[in-house]
């Protein structure tokens, strides 16, 4: 009981900090990327309170700006992020005070998996891109599990995110939030339809089917 104690204290003194850190770069960043990029958010009002898996189609590396932008400070969350970044001069170790979970690909990552679990636990949001990797066209590129499998064991509701994929500097754009929902999985064939179901979630709410 007291180790478990500790661990939460732990984790949300970490998580505090990351929160702090960022909020200061969220002020500087995020401004500047908006006004480049203009966006309007629809559906803001669908964003859960509480934990939640977030995703959203990949196409550009100033997304995980932009998202962030999208869902406003207030609502923090936990970026995953392929690990080689973390070795990045000086933006690794500022992501990572960010609160940033990196995850080494095609590993099965366990302990980002755990990382991942716990801010789910402490009821906090992180943020996914299926896809794990950035993507020119639509479907060219497989879902990966990792955020159903998160969401079923966790029951955490998924928030399915469009970010268009061609940006226009000074042009806006519509980000679009869609309804949040629940899956539940408990085979690999399940896991991987529930994957492929994400993606087909965020392309209706670019196509206007939902929002």
């Amino acid at each position: 009981m007291t180790d478990t104690r500790e661990q939460v204290q732990k984790d949300t003194g970490g998580s505090e900090r990351a929160r702090r850190w960022f909020n200061v770069v969220y002020s500087v960043v995020v401004p500047i990327v908006k006004l480049i990029y203009p966006i309007r958010v629809v559906g803001r009002e669908n964003i859960p309170d509480g934990a939640a898996v977030v995703c959203a189609n990949h196409s550009n590396l100033l997304d995980p700006v932009i998202a962030a932008g999208a869902f406003r400070r207030r609502n923090y969350m936990h970026f995953i992020a392929k690990a080689e970044l973390k070795g990045a001069f000086i933006l690794g170790r500022l992501l990572e005070r960010c609160g940033v979970i990196f995850v080494k690909r095609g590993t099965g990552d366990i302990g980002a998996m755990r990382s991942m679990m716990r801010c789910l636990k402490n009821g906090e949001k992180i943020f996914i891109f299926p896809e794990g990797t950035r993507s020119e066209e639509d479907n060219m590129v497989d879902a990966k599990t990792g955020a159903v499998r998160l969401a079923s064991k966790l029951s955490a509701p998924i928030a399915p995110v469009y970010i268009p994929r061609r940006k226009r500097v000074f042009s806006r754009m519509d980000i679009i939030i869609g309804e949040p929902y629940y899956v539940r999985g408990s085979s690999h064939d399940e896991y991987e339809q529930l994957a492929e179901e994400i993606m087909e979630h965020i392309y209706a709410l670019r196509d206007g089917e939902s929002a």
